[in-house]
């Protein structure tokens, strides 16, 4: 078949993904402090989840040290992908058109955006060739 498909993560586990893409491998107190710069987060609350992505499979976590430190399985990426993925099969019927129109209608993109856009565009429109 292809790679194994992770489970879904929640909000909270996104949280987390998102300070582990960022800051890359990190200790439960790493996690914690930068959580609670959004939002008051308690270590043991962090600890919970960890663990719990640890069992889905979402995390590693390196015991080799006093710290456990703790990484993402999958770089970001490889996440939203899969994210994006189940989101246009449930929401949009498996239509990218849809999705695009529907992302692209709900907030203005920047200058910047419109022309990655545009570069995107034009990138897959080689890749096709003389396909019409």
């Amino acid at each position: 078949m292809g790679r194994q498909q992770l489970p879904r993560p929640t909000e909270a586990e996104l949280a987390i993904l998102r300070v582990l893409w960022s800051k890359g491998a990190c200790t439960v107190r790493t996690v914690q402090q930068v959580l609670s710069l959004h939002q008051p987060t308690g270590y043991t609350t962090v600890l919970k989840l960890l663990q719990i992505m640890t069992a889905k499979g979402l995390v590693v976590r390196d015991e080799s040290q006093r710290s456990h430190i703790y990484r993402a399985r999958r770089r970001a990426d490889r996440t939203q992908r899969q994210l994006v993925d189940d989101l246009m099969e449930r929401a949009f019927g498996g239509s990218a058109v849809k999705l695009a129109m529907q992302a692209l209608s709900t907030s203005m993109p920047s200058a910047r955006e419109l022309e990655e856009i545009r570069t995107l565009i034009e990138k897959l429109e080689r890749k096709r060739g003389g396909d019409s």
